[in-house]
């Protein structure tokens, strides 16, 4: 079993029941999930949105390969209702968005999949939900 943590974060509908339903797909398609941070709204990063955000992060342990978890959340995502992912940095409004932050201790950069998520320390509305979570890994 891999250690996968995720950051989750919704600005369109019903944000929390769009939460609660990644959670239960990932669960149920990626893993068991050990651990999930409190939800905070923040404001939109990248974009401009009258449309706040909530974010959280959780805890996986998975059977999947990080290749395999990348696929499995982007089918999450599509189920959920996102038909678009970002496209040369033009972030937009989202029903959801999982992102891979860390796979146990891979380090991997193809041009599908980055590990760690090399923005994650630049976003606070991933590492405050991340540090509820996992202190020993944001604050080494």
């Amino acid at each position: 079993m891999a250690t996968l943590y995720l950051s989750l974060g919704t600005n369109l509908g019903d944000r929390r029941s769009n939460l609660d339903c990644a959670l239960e797909l990932i669960a149920g398609q990626v893993g068991t999930v050990v651990r999930a941070s409190d939800i905070i709204e923040t404001e939109p990063w990248g974009f401009a949105s009258g449309n706040g955000f909530l974010n959280m992060a959780v805890k996986v342990e998975t059977e999947l390969t990080p290749l395999e978890a990348l696929h499995a959340t982007q089918a999450i995502e599509r189920q959920l209702g996102r038909t678009e992912k970002t496209v040369n940095g033009q972030y937009r409004d989202r029903l959801i968005d999982i992102d891979l932050l860390m796979y146990d201790d891979v380090v991997m950069n193809t041009p599908e999949l980055t590990l760690p998520h090399p923005l994650m320390r630049k976003r606070q509305f991933v590492m405050r939900p991340l540090e509820q979570i996992a202190p020993e890994l944001v604050n080494s």
